[in-house]
């Protein structure tokens, strides 16, 4: 967005969160304007495991008569996803967060939109009609798939989804509000853990951030993986938002269909060695 910004002029402005970890919906009217153009917003955050309200988004949105973007890279793999409902024009996620391989994602769009967008990449099968003073489009969606196609991972990625729907996604969801449900209580009985993001499972997916008095989070990170215990340290992409939870960085634990409570349980274990290893 900001090299965009920098290409066309444009302004890119942002949400706030409050200190739960919730998105500030109090400015929406003056966030969003008569002049905004696209919205583009995460369903789900990386790093607060947090589901955006996004239909009071996307109302406003439709108000002044704006473009609505959705990321649901973080919402694909965990909820029932809908993108008749939700209502947005583009909706995208990857692949690999959803079982899938590396390297291939996901771009749902409008079909009247992406009937008269241009295409953002020439090359074979994207053309209807090649002449030595012009060229046409193919029609939706050849018209964006330009060159050899990823094969495997398309294979892949088709597999992963007919996995999910096998399972069912109100199935894995259900699981996962149990599974955050317990790791909350349970971190929140570790001295010195503070939560960075909702502390309720309600309204959030089974990504948890936190950090420990005194310890910086790559040294938990290291100390759990001598244990075999797998996290995630840093800012997750989203620093903007570690900074405005004054922190330098979070560990994230992050649950999926396969995760059992007794993991959790040694997470818990996990986080008491690496307080013993530090003088905690």
């Amino acid at each position: 967005w900001h090299q965009l910004a920098e290409r066309t002029g444009a302004a890119v402005r942002w949400f706030q969160v409050t200190d739960d970890g919730r998105l500030d919906l109090s400015t929406v009217d003056e966030v969003i304007t008569e002049r905004t153009r696209i919205v583009s917003m995460v369903h789900v955050s990386n790093l607060l495991g947090t589901i955006n309200p996004v239909e009071t988004v996307i109302r406003r949105a439709r108000e002044v008569g704006a473009l609505v973007l959705l990321d649901c890279s973080q919402s694909a793999p965990h909820l029932p996803l809908d993108v008749r409902a939700l209502g947005a024009d583009f909706i995208a996620f990857t692949g690999h967060k959803m079982l899938g391989p590396t390297g291939i994602g996901v771009l749902w769009g409008r079909l009247d939109l992406l009937r008269v967008l241009p295409p953002f990449l020439g090359g074979g099968e994207m053309i209807e009609l090649v002449t030595m003073e012009r060229s046409t489009f193919a029609q939706p969606p050849h018209k964006y798939e330009a060159g050899t196609p990823p094969i495997a991972e398309a294979v892949g990625l088709g597999a992963a989804v007919d996995y999910l729907s096998g399972i069912g996604m109100e199935a894995i969801a259900a699981h996962e509000t149990e599974l955050t449900r317990y790791v909350l209580s349970e971190l929140n009985q570790v001295d010195g853990l503070r939560i960075i993001g909702p502390n309720t499972a309600e309204d959030r997916v089974a990504e948890v951030s936190f950090t420990l008095d005194g310890i910086h989070p790559h040294d938990v990170g290291q100390v759990l993986d001598e244990l075999g215990i797998a996290v995630r340290v840093g800012h997750h992409c989203a620093r903007p938002a570690v900074v405005r939870y004054g922190i330098p960085a979070t560990t994230r634990a992050s649950f999926y269909l396969y995760n059992t409570p007794a993991e959790i349980d040694v997470l818990v274990r996990g986080l008491a060695r690496v307080k013993k290893v530090f003088g905690g």
